[in-house]
Formats: structure tokens, sequence, C-alpha cells
């Protein structure tokens, strides 16, 4: 069997999530016998999730690599709800700053009225009011209708109030931090298409490969029939490679059916049109990436990724609450003031204008300061472990990403070798059976082991390039860098 290696090669990369981002299995088996799942109801994972954009069109797309990722960095569900949860603490910071920027109200109101004199208890003090010696008299049950207009501006200023500031403030870092969210929330979604795009790359050639082992185990039976009818060999060898071919047939039909379903996780992914036909058209060779000194990547990763910068947002939002709750004991200072005109008519009316300034001192508020005070001091805790926590897992990933790297720089050497070797086996078992030197079952097992090699090279080519990518990753640079670490610069 002579087949060309441009379509094993073909495959070069491909890339693996987090299990538990993903839910993908990293095993690295071949998807020969591959595991049926099923989607059951439930909250999915928001990165793998898209709102579609646009509508179908019978034009053939052709994605790329980063037509790929700018269309999920504009349709990816996760991102879209990043971009919404920032929205909303901004809002929030706003209501914060509310409390301490002036409140301007204007009104207008015209009051007509009558009022019960009798209500008021008028008719039983008016006989004491009468002169000795007249006739008693009593009032009206109602006066006649009156009314006035009365139009006026009011403002109310918090001249110092330490509690509301410091909830701005937090309210301010809240925001930073939910900026940084969004920004993780960019590379989590380079990676999650990353992971499709390339899982595809893989399952086609992989469909490649099944092709043409298919096509070798079609020569095989072919052979071997042709032979048996000519009376030099055996039934047996004929029934054993035609076994071998149904059982390539059989592989290619799962190994097509898998490449379908990783194109429509793509799809699904970047926000393609329901139904839209398209082609992935990137393809890229084994590219070698020298790793830089461990002390490098880490001091980028702390300095970039976006997730530990969020969280030391948090925990300084986590300290300026503290400070706020603890403020409830303090005094504030406010104002208010308002202006306006009041009068029968706009004609006949008087202007009139009130300024008011109050301290407020609290002197005894129950428990409530202190029970803020308990809960903001837990808020800070868990901010601050979670930050040491965030600090110990970048250095983790780091560090593991560079150890993977290495190991699979190793492996696709290997990998490579085995494929020469296996190469070679299958050629001079053929030239022995089509010698008469020996039957079809050492031919067979030569098959089975070209495509275990074959498999294990692509695995291993995956495995590479899914180190290239964690390591952009890990050190805050997969939205930037990943095209370029692929290729093998970092």
């Amino acid at each position: 069997m002579n087949v060309s290696r441009k379509a094993y090669f073909c495959s070069a990369f491909a890339l693996l999530a987090v299990i538990g981002l993903f839910g993908q299995n990293g095993s690295g088996t071949s998807p020969i016998s591959p595991t049926p799942s099923i989607s059951l109801p439930g909250t999915q994972n928001p990165f793998l999730g898209s709102a579609p954009e646009g509508s179908v069109t019978s034009q053939l797309l052709q994605i790329d690599f980063k037509e790929a990722i700018d269309r999920g960095l504009r349709n990816n569900l996760g991102l879209l709800l990043a971009s919404d949860q920032a929205e909303s603490t901004r809002g929030q910071r706003w209501k914060e700053l509310s409390e301490l920027l002036p409140n301007l109200n204007a009104n207008v109101i015209e009051n007509v009225q009558t009022q019960s004199l009798a209500a008021l208890g008028f008719n039983k003090l008016f006989p004491l009011l009468t002169a000795p010696g007249t006739s008693s008299a009593s009032l009206p049950r109602t006066v006649p209708a009156f009314n006035y207009l009365d139009t006026r501006a009011s403002l109310e200023q918090s001249l110092f109030n330490f509690k509301d500031l410091e909830k701005e403030r937090a309210a301010s870092e809240d925001v930073k931090a939910a900026q940084f969210s969004y920004k993780d929330a960019r590379e989590t979604v380079v990676l999650a298409i990353g992971n499709a795009y390339l899982q595809a790359i893989a399952a086609a050639a992989r469909v490649e490969t099944a092709e043409a082992q298919v096509n070798s185990a079609q020569a095989l039976y072919d052979k071997a029939a042709d032979q048996q009818k000519a009376g030099v060999s055996p039934a047996i060898d004929t029934l054993r490679s035609r076994v071998e071919l149904q059982s390539r047939q059989q592989q290619l039909i799962v190994a097509r059916n898998d490449l379908a379903k990783q194109r429509l996780t793509v799809a699904r992914i970047i926000g393609l049109p329901l139904g839209q036909e398209f082609v992935l058209t990137e393809k890229a060779p084994y590219q070698a990436l020298a790793a830089l000194p461990l002390e490098v990547y880490l001091q980028r990763a702390y300095a970039s990724r976006a997730d530990y910068q969020a969280a030391q947002a948090k925990v300084r939002s986590a300290e300026l609450s503290r400070r706020s709750a603890a403020a409830g004991r303090y005094p504030s200072l406010d104002l208010s003031a308002n202006l306006g005109d009041i009068g029968v008519t706009p004609s006949q009316s008087n202007g009139t204008w009130q300024v008011t300034g109050g301290l407020n001192i609290p002197i005894f508020t129950g428990t409530r300061v202190h029970g803020d005070v308990l809960q903001a001091d837990a808020e800070v805790k868990q901010a601050r472990s979670q930050l040491a926590d965030l600090g110990g897992r970048i250095d983790y990933e780091v560090r593991t990403a560079v150890l993977d790297l290495n190991a699979a720089a190793d492996q696709v050497e290997v990998a490579r070798s085995s494929v020469d070797l296996a190469e070679q086996a299958l050629s001079q078992s053929q030239d022995r059976f089509t010698a008469g030197v020996t039957d079809n079952l050492e031919v067979v097992q030569a098959q089975e082991a070209l495509a275990s090699a074959h498999e294990s090279y692509i695995q291993s080519l995956y495995a590479h390039n899914l180190a290239k990518v964690e390591l952009a990753h890990s050190i805050g640079d997969a939205e930037n860098g990943v095209r370029r670490y692929l290729k093998g610069n970092q």
C-alpha cells in the first residue's frame, strides 16, 4: 500500500479544553468506537452556545481560524452574557454614585380646596367670642372654595457621608472586576472556538485516514479473492480480508459521522445561521515551539491574566465594602433647599425659599452596624482566599502547560518514526503475501499496526498543539497570541 502522508499530516493540530469547561473526553481514545452520549435537560455551558447571526445563504462559506474567532467574539453566548453582566455592574455603580450627587427636582402645584370649620371645632368656640347681649350666631360649616399656585424647585445634597462614599468606591472596583471578567470571557471564547474548530480538523484527518485504510483493505480483499479463484490461496484468506474490509468501512462511517457533529459544534459556538453550509479551511503542519524560561511565563501570567486582575479588584471591593459597613457609626452632613413662587395666581404670588442643613449623629443603631461589619469581614476573607487559590492555579497551569509542550514534542517525533516503521512493515508483508511466502494474516496485522500508528501520530500532534494553546491561555495571551503560538512563534 502506498498512501500519501499528506492525508495524515493535514490534521496537524487540534485543541482540547479543560474537561470540566467543555465537557469533552480528553482521554485520547480513537473515534473508531465512540461512546454514545445524550444531552439531558439543564443548564448548558454558555460558552458552547451562541446567538445565531444573519440568515442562511446559498453560498458555501469559507471559515478559517480567524473568521471563526471573529464570529465567536460577536455571537458567543458566554461573551454576550459577560457583556450584559458588566453593563449591569456599571448601572449599580451609577446608583451608588447618585447618593453622593445633588438631587434636583421641580414641581408645580395648583391647589383648589374647601375646609370644614365644624371639623376643626370653630362652631363650639364662636359663642365665646360674641359680645354680651347680642344674639348668638354660628359660623358656616364649610368655608368657600379657595385656591393657590405653588411653583418650586428643591435640592438635596449629601455634604459628607463616609458610608456612601466607600460604597461608591467599592462599586467602582466592581466595575473594574466586571471589565476584567469580560476580558477573561473573551479568552475563554477563543479557547472554546479553538477547541471546536481544531477538533473538527482532527476529525477530518481521521476521515481521510479511514478512507485510505478502506482502499488498502479493498485492495487486499481483491487480491485474496483473485488468488482464491486461481487456487493459490485458501478461502480463509479471502474471508479474513473481507472481515477486515467491512471493519474499516464501519470505522469510516463512524469517522464521517463524528466529523459532521464536530462541524455542527463549530457552527453552534461561533453563531452561524442555522443550517448554513460551510467548510473549514484551516490546515497547519507540525511547528516546533521553543519554550521560554518558566519564570518569564509566570511573570507574564500574573501581569496579564484577566481573571487574576478581576480577583484583585474583587478583594479591593470587599475591603472598601467593609469600610463602608464600619462607617455606619460615623455622622453625616446633609443639605436641603427649595426656591419657589406661591400665590393665588402667577400675577398675585410671592417668592419664597428655604435652606436646611442637618448633622445626623448615630448614637445607638442596635446591632445593625455590627452585623454589617461581620458580613463584610467574611466577604473580605473569602475574596482573599479566592485570590490566593487563583494565584496557585495560575502557577499550576503554566507549569503543566510547559511540561505538556515538552513531552508532546517528543511524542510527535516518536509517533512520526512509528508511522515510517509501520509503513515499511506493511509494504514488506504485502510483498511476502504476493510472493506466497505467508498468508494475509500478516498483512491484516500490519494494516492494524499502521492504522494505530497514524492514530497515535494524530493524537500526538493534537496534544502538542493543545499544549501550545493552553500555554497561551495560561499566560493570558489566548486572544492575541493563539494563532502566533500555533505557527511556532512566541
